[in-house]
């Protein structure tokens, strides 16, 4: 499993010399990405290192459970009606039928929320600062660590595991 530590740099630049130490420190492409305002994203970082990371799985989750209770809720009210005739299958049948839409409507949803880095760090991104995300076990995160340090990145306050394999 992979773990997500974020740096913070002062510009565009200094997260190029960011990329470019933790290439050097042994770290693959696919592992490292960039988090800043908008405007600095649309211009200045090409689009496979930006993080392109959102809550779409998570949003399916929760989808899933309320459509899936909704479902639930609405086919056991169903039941106490008689002349609908509804039985127990009824009723789990259309717990299935909210739970499917329900996470469905909640990973097209989620795909717009902004990711976990984005939402912990936003002052830092309106400040104009560009984040340096990196992906890793823990080998190479303390190599990417150190290298990140020693050209004057600041670490931030995230170690989160990370579905990327």
């Amino acid at each position: 499993m992979k773990t997500r530590h974020v740096f913070s740099t002062h510009d565009m630049d200094a997260a190029e010399s960011a990329v470019m130490a933790l290439r050097q420190a042994g770290l693959s492409d696919d592992s490292i990405s960039l988090v800043a305002r908008r405007d600095i994203e649309n211009h200045q970082i090409p689009d496979d290192r930006q993080d392109a990371h959102d809550d779409f799985g998570r949003g399916g989750m929760k989808g899933m459970l309320a459509g899936g209770g909704s479902g639930l809720l609405v086919g056991l009210a169903a039941i106490s009606v008689p002349p609908l005739g509804l039985t127990l299958a009824g009723a789990a049948a259309m717990a299935i039928a909210g739970a499917a839409v329900g996470g469905w409507v909640g990973m097209l949803t989620g795909t717009a929320e902004p990711s976990p880095v984005r939402r912990k760090f936003e002052a830092e991104i309106a400040a104009g600062h560009v984040l340096v995300v990196v992906d890793g076990d823990g080998a190479t995160l303390a190599a990417a660590d150190a290298a990140l340090l020693a050209m004057g990145a600041t670490p931030l306050p995230f170690d989160a595991p990370t579905a990327i394999s």
